[in-house]
């Protein structure tokens, strides 16, 4: 075994936990933004909460200050056209919802009308987690849109998206 092996194999089993894939939204004013997210979770029962890691230095973590509203769309399988328009990110000034229909949440955070499912949240409370943010945020309302299974991500690698 070389120097390496036991880095490569450690990257592939981290690399294995599955996750889920979503789209993120955030309204700010009268302006609104979304983004791919993969490290999704519930985390409470009681009261319903998921964490939600976001990349330090994300310009979308501007907006997700506590108590800030915001929707994680659940993906289906089949919407690989999501992957490839919110894939790419987008800077908070540039419009993130150009061809897609957008329904708006109680909270008023954009809700992608063709996703599986919504959860409607406020963040309340994040903290550092290496190079990700861990945010929490509390699960106000959420509904399913339509039916099928949602998006599983597998990478090859635990040590890059």
């Amino acid at each position: 075994m070389n120097d390496r092996e036991p880095q490569k194999q450690l990257a592939a089993a981290l690399g294995r936990i599955p996750s889920g894939l979503f789209v993120v939204t955030v309204r700010r004013g009268g302006a609104e933004t979304g983004m791919l997210a993969s490290w999704v979770q519930q985390c409470s029962f009681e009261p319903p909460q998921i964490s939600l890691a976001i990349k330090r230095g994300r310009e979308i973590a501007a907006w997700l200050t506590e108590d800030a509203p915001f929707v994680v769309n659940i993906l289906d399988e089949s919407q690989t056209d999501m992957l490839i328009h919110f894939g790419r990110g987008f800077r908070l000034d540039e419009p993130a919802f150009t061809g897609l229909a957008v329904e708006r949440a109680a909270s008023g955070a954009p809700v992608l009308s063709e996703a599986l499912a919504y959860l409607d949240c406020r963040v309340v409370s994040r903290c550092a987690a290496g190079d990700h943010d861990l945010y929490i945020g509390r699960v106000i309302a959420g509904r399913m849109l339509g039916e099928g299974h949602p998006m599983v991500h597998v990478r090859k690698s635990g040590f890059h998206y």
